[in-house]
C-alpha cells in the first residue's frame, strides 16, 4: 500500500491527475486512504472531469476527520462541499454543509477554516441571494482575514467576488480594476487550482459581460497559458460559454460552435446548468449567422428551457425569415417597460438588446422607436466609456439617418462604427457596417463606391460562412447568385454514423423512451466529436455527419464512441448500437456543407459497416499514419453509387 500511496502523492503534486487517480485508489482497494489522502483523491477525480466521484471522496474526507476529532479540518472540507453546492445552486444542500462548518468551528482558534466559512457568506450572497451590497461588505471582512492569516486563495476569490458585485452596481472601473488585481494575486501567490481556476473564470465572465471583449480575449490567452503549465485541462464554469462567444466575435464560428457544444457536456458534468441555456444560445447565434435558421431556432429554444431568454437572438431569427411584426413584439417584450431606474445589470442586459431593436425597427418603418432605442444605448455607450456599444450605437444611428434620407450623416457615423468593429477584430459586425456603407454610397450617387464596399463585404462573409448576409449582397447587387468562390476544394475525413436498427427499436421500447434514448445517444457522440476536434456537420435524426482536418482524430473519436457505447452498456445494462464508416478525401465545402464523390463514398462506406463496427477506407489508414489499433486485413467492397470497388478494413477498438 505504501508503494502505491506514495506514488500517487508524487503524482499530485506533478499533477498528473490520471497516474494518481490509478494510484490512490490502488491504494484505497488495498486498505483504505486517510481523510488528508481522500481529499487528494478528489483533487484527482476533480481534474480528470469526475465531478461526482470527486465529492464522494471529499464527503468520506469531511467523515474521516470528523470521526478523528480533527475539527479544522473537518470544517474546512464541509466548506468546500458547500461551496459545491452553491456554484450548483442546490441551497439547502449548501445551508447544510455551512452550518456543520459553523458548528465544527465554534471553540476553534481563528484559522483557514474561519476564512473559508467567510468566504462562503460572500458566494451565497452572490449566488442565491443576489445582495450586491452584501457581497460587498462581507467580501472586505473576508479580504482582511485572508490577508492576515496569508491565503492568498480566499483573499483574490473574496476579490472576484466583490468585483463582480461592484461592476453590478454600475462601479464598473473600480469592479474591472479589483478583479484585475485579483486574479494577479491567485497566480502570483499560489493559491489553491481550483481556486485560481475560479478566479480566472469569474474574470473573463466579468470582462466579457461588460463586452470589453480585447481584455477578456488577453485573460482567455493568459489563463489557458496557466492551465497548460498547471496541467488543468479545463475551465468548469461560464467563461467555457464566453470562450465560445469570443471564438463567435473573432468570426471562428465552426470553433465557436464547437466550444460552446463541449461548454454544454462539461457544464451539466459539473452541474453549472445555468450555464447550459448560454452555451445553447451561442450555437444558435453561430447557426443563425450561417443561415442555418432551423438549426438556431431549436438551439435558442433549447436555450429557453434552460432559463436563457434566448434574445436578442430569437427575435433577429424571426426578422431574418421577414416576420417584422413578430420580431418587433419578441424584442419588446425581451426589453420590458422603456423607462426606470435600471441597475448596471440590467443595463448592461439591455444593452446587447437594443441594436435588435433598433434593427428591426428600422425594418418595420417605426423610426420613433428606433431613435428612443438608439438614446438609451448612446447613453450606455458613454456611462460606460465601451468601444462595444459606441460601435452599436454608431452603426444603428447610421442606418436611421439613412432611412430618415441622411445619406451624408450616415456615410460619417458607419464609417466610425467600421473603423471600431475593424481595430475591435470583429469581421461580421465589420462586413454589416459595409454593407450599410454601399447603401449610403448608393444614396448619394457614388455607385463606384458603394460597389468597393459591397465586395468588401462579400468577401468577408464569404470567409464567415454567411450565406444569408451573401444572398442579400446578390440581391443588392443584381446578381443571380453568391460568387463562385465561395466554394472550396477541401481535404478531410468524413465520418458517418448511425445507430443500427432503430425501426425495431422504436417498437420495441416506444416513442418517449425512444427520445429520451435518442438524446442520451445525441449528447454522448458530440461529446466525443468535440473532444476530438469534429466539425459537426449534418445531423440525420439518429445519426451524425461529420468533418475532421485529421484522419487520426477521426479514428480515435470513433474508438471513444464505441468504447463509451460499451461502457454505458455494461455500466447501466443498455446503449444503442452504432456503426461507423470514415473515408479519407477531397470534397467541395460551401459554408458548412460538404459535397462531391467522396462524401459520397464515406456515407457508403458506413452503410457498409455492421453494428458497433468501425470500417475506415484505405485512404483513411493511409492519411492517419501509425495507430496503436489493430486493423483488419483489407477487402475490397462494392459501395452502391460508386463505380470502382473500395478497399476497407476494421478498426479493432476493444483494445489498442
Amino acid at each position: 500500500m505504501a508503494d502505491s500511496l506514495t506514488t500517487g502523492r508524487d503524482a499530485i503534486q506533478r499533477h498528473d491527475w490520471d497516474a494518481a487517480l490509478d494510484a490512490l485508489l490502488e491504494s484505497d482497494e488495498k486498505g483504505g486512504l486517510s481523510p488528508a489522502d481522500l481529499t487528494m483523491l478528489g483533487d484527482a477525480y476533480w481534474w480528470s472531469g469526475e465531478p461526482d466521484s470527486a465529492t464522494a471522496a471529499y464527503e468520506r474526507a469531511f467523515a474521516g476527520f470528523d470521526l478523528a476529532g480533527q475539527a479544522a479540518e473537518a470544517a474546512s472540507t464541509a466548506a468546500l462541499l458547500a461551496y459545491f453546492a452553491i456554484r450548483r445552486q442546490n441551497t439547502a444542500v449548501a445551508g447544510g454543509w455551512m452550518s456543520r462548518a459553523s458548528s465544527l468551528l465554534e471553540d476553534q482558534p481563528r484559522g483557514p477554516g474561519h476564512a473559508w466559512l467567510s468566504l462562503l457568506g460572500v458566494a451565497f450572497a452572490l449566488y442565491v441571494e443576489i445582495d450586491m451590497e452584501k457581497v460587498v461588505v462581507q467580501a472586505d471582512e473576508t479580504i482582511a482575514l485572508a490577508t492576515e492569516l496569508k491565503l492568498p486563495g480566499v483573499q483574490s476569490l473574496a476579490m472576484s467576488f466583490k468585483a463582480t458585485a461592484l461592476i453590478q452596481q454600475g462601479e464598473w472601473r473600480e469592479g474591472v480594476s479589483l478583479i484585475d488585481q485579483a486574479t494577479v494575486v491567485a497566480v502570483s501567490q499560489d493559491a489553491d487550482l481550483r481556486t485560481a481556476s475560479d478566479v480566472y473564470c469569474n474574470t473573463i465572465a466579468a470582462c466579457a459581460g461588460l463586452g470589453d471583449f480585447r481584455r477578456a480575449s488577453e485573460w482567455t490567452e493568459e489563463a489557458e497559458r496557466w492551465m497548460h503549465s498547471n496541467s488543468v485541462g479545463g475551465y468548469t464554469g461560464i467563461c467555457q460559454v464566453h470562450r465560445a462567444e469570443l471564438k463567435r466575435v473573432r468570426g471562428s464560428w465552426s470553433e465557436a460552435e464547437e466550444a460552446a457544444r463541449k461548454a454544454c457536456v462539461e457544464l451539466e458534468k459539473f452541474r453549472l446548468l445555468d450555464g447550459i441555456g448560454f452555451a445553447r444560445y451561442e450555437i444558435g447565434e453561430v447557426r443563425r449567422r450561417m443561415g442555418d435558421l432551423e438549426a438556431a431556432e431549436e438551439a435558442f429554444q433549447q436555450a429557453y428551457e434552460y432559463g436563457h431568454n434566448a434574445q436578442p437572438g430569437y427575435a433577429l431569427l424571426l426578422l431574418d425569415r421577414g416576420d417584422v411584426g413578430a420580431a418587433a413584439k419578441s424584442i419588446a417584450s425581451a426589453l420590458g417597460r422603456a423607462d426606470g431606474d435600471w441597475d448596471s445589470r440590467a443595463r448592461l442586459g439591455r444593452a446587447r438588446l437594443l441594436p435588435a431593436q433598433i434593427e428591426i425597427a428600422v425594418a418595420a418603418g417605426d423610426l420613433g422607436t428606433a431613435r428612443s432605442a438608439l438614446q438609451e444605448l448612446e447613453q450606455i455607450a458613454e456611462d460606460y466609456d465601451s468601444q462595444l456599444w459606441r460601435g452599436y450605437a454608431l452603426a444603428c444611428a447610421g442606418a436611421v439617418a439613412l432611412n430618415e434620407g441622411k445619406p451624408d450623416v450616415a456615410l460619417d457615423t458607419i464609417n466610425r462604427s467600421w473603423l471600431i468593429w475593424r481595430d475591435s477584430d470583429m469581421p461580421y459586425e465589420s462586413a454589416k457596417a459595409r454593407v450599410l456603407l454601399g447603401l449610403a454610397r448608393r444614396a448619394v450617387g457614388d455607385e463606384t463606391g458603394a460597389s468597393l464596399e459591397f465586395g468588401a463585404a462579400r468577401s468577408t462573409f464569404e470567409k464567415l460562412g454567411a450565406a444569408r448576409d451573401l444572398k442579400h449582397i446578390a440581391e443588392l447587387t443584381g446578381e443571380s447568385e453568391a460568387s463562385e468562390s465561395q466554394s472550396e476544394r477541401v481535404t478531410k475525413a468524413f465520418m458517418f454514423t448511425d445507430i443500427v436498427t432503430s425501426t425495431d427499436l422504436i417498437g420495441l421500447i416506444g416513442d418517449s423512451a425512444w427520445e429520451d434514448l435518442l438524446r442520451w445517444h445525441d449528447r454522448a457522440l458530440r461529446h466525443a466529436f468535440s473532444s476530438h476536434g469534429g466539425e459537426e456537420v449534418r445531423h440525420t435524426g439518429d445519426g451524425f455527419f461529420v468533418a475532421f482536418g485529421s484522419a487520426r482524430s477521426a479514428i480515435e473519436c470513433a474508438v471513444d464512441i464505441q468504447r463509451s457505447l460499451e461502457k454505458h452498456r455494461r455500466d447501466h445494462g443498455f446503449s444503442p448500437w452504432v456503426r461507423i464508416g470514415i473515408h479519407w478525401a477531397e470534397a467541395n465545402r460551401e459554408q458548412r456543407d460538404y459535397s462531391g464523390g467522396g462524401v459520397h463514398v464515406a456515407a457508403r462506406v458506413g452503410s457498409e459497416a455492421g453494428k458497433e463496427e468501425i470500417l475506415v477506407s484505405s485512404e483513411l489508414l493511409e492519411a492517419s499514419g501509425r495507430i496503436p489499433y489493430k486493423v483488419s486485413n483489407p477487402r475490397e467492397v462494392q459501395l452502391k453509387g460508386v463505380s470502382e470497388p473500395v478497399e476497407v478494413s476494421f478498426i479493432d477498438w476493444s483494445q489498442d
